[in-house]
């Protein structure tokens, strides 16, 4: 067995985590859903979106006959809503292609949509106790640390070299008590230990075979992702008001909050904006969302309006404010009509 893995199983049954609510449990279901909601997200964010699915959602087959707009309303605030989409789409693959069992394989696993290798080598693990090497952004910390590995871990050469590094410290032999806990200790000592700011070093049980640590260059590693500008771009909420009730038009599946309920955009007002003729209607604050890449200011516009109109070719929806909060909406719509329609503007 490796040293990393032999000091982290100590460590892990003695300091790690072992009660969030998809722990102690070899349910596929309730691991894929879990780790697919840590993706980018932190635990405690995750913990009651996690506990309210469950609820809904109990298992596979639940989740595969319900309604996508069901599955995008409880994910409402979580943000990156592909995961839900892929998570809908692969609920129904597994009920069709594999007769609603959930593939113990790695490489099974991976074949379903949003699932990528660390992912499924993180199920299979936690599942059914395989043997395999996970990597995801903590782990990849803990090893660059460790190891000493200078480059940018998201260049593919540096990605290769962490794989290698990620496969040969596996423990050995077929114990799957070991391997979760080994497994697991990865995931909790990026989490509580191996921070990316103000790491706690001196409790950490690798500091004394730890690269980093013992050459004072925890500060160094992993090396940062180049600095890149975001980009920025305009767009304008025309939100239709009529008799308190507010016009909400759903998102093609792909592109941004694909499958969401959003506020009709128009582009062509902003430009009229800019170019200082106005738009009509009230204008409210701006607000600035920030995605991976991009940063998008949106200039809300509240027209009122007598009738309750429809948009040609759109799927839409005339529904009051509080009713809104309960469909499938991406953050900024939720934060608008929380900040200015559930109370009465006029």
């Amino acid at each position: 067995m490796s040293a990393l893995a032999e000091l982290l199983i100590i460590w892990q049954k003695k300091h790690g985590r072992h009660h969030l609510p998809w722990q102690n449990n070899t349910n596929p279901y309730t691991v894929w859903l879990s780790e697919i909601m840590l993706q980018q997200t932190q635990v405690n964010t995750v913990i009651p979106y996690y506990q309210q699915f469950i609820q809904r959602f109990p298992t596979i087959d639940k989740l595969a006959q319900a309604p996508l707009d069901d599955v995008l309303a409880l994910w409402s605030g979580l943000g990156y809503y592909a995961r839900a989409r892929n998570l809908h789409r692969a609920a129904l693959l597994i009920m069709i292609e594999h007769q609603g069992i959930f593939p113990r394989s790695r490489e099974a696993i991976q074949q379903l949509p949003g699932i990528g290798r660390s992912t499924a080598a993180a199920i299979a693990v936690f599942a059914f106790g395989q043997r395999d090497a996970i990597l995801d952004g903590n782990v990849k910390r803990v090893l660059a640390r460790y190891f000493g590995v200078v480059d940018y871990p998201g260049e593919a050469e540096t990605l290769k070299k962490l794989w290698r590094l990620a496969e040969q410290s596996l423990p050995g032999g077929d114990d799957p008590a070991g391997i979760r806990a080994y497994t697991q200790g990865l995931m909790d000592l990026g989490t509580l230990l191996c921070t990316r700011r103000n790491p706690a070093c001196e409790c950490c049980p690798l500091q004394h075979t730890c690269v980093a640590y013992q050459e004072k260059r925890v500060a160094l590693l992993p090396a940062p992702r180049p600095k890149k500008r975001l980009s920025e771009k305009q767009t304008v909420f025309m939100i239709y008001r009529a008799k308190q009730r507010l016009l909400l038009e759903k998102r093609p599946d792909q592109g941004i909050w694909g499958g969401l309920w959003c506020f009709p955009e128009n582009a062509v007002d902003h430009d009229r904006l800019k170019a200082g003729s106005g738009a009509p209607g009230v204008e409210l604050p701006q607000l600035m969302h920030t995605f991976t890449h991009f940063r998008l200011w949106i200039h809300p516009q509240l027209v009122e309006v007598e009738a309750e109109i429809g948009s040609a070719g759109k799927m839409t929806a005339w529904v009051a404010p509080e009713e809104a909060l309960h469909l499938a909406i991406p953050t900024p719509v939720r934060k608008l009509i929380v900040q200015h329609f559930l109370n009465d503007l006029s």
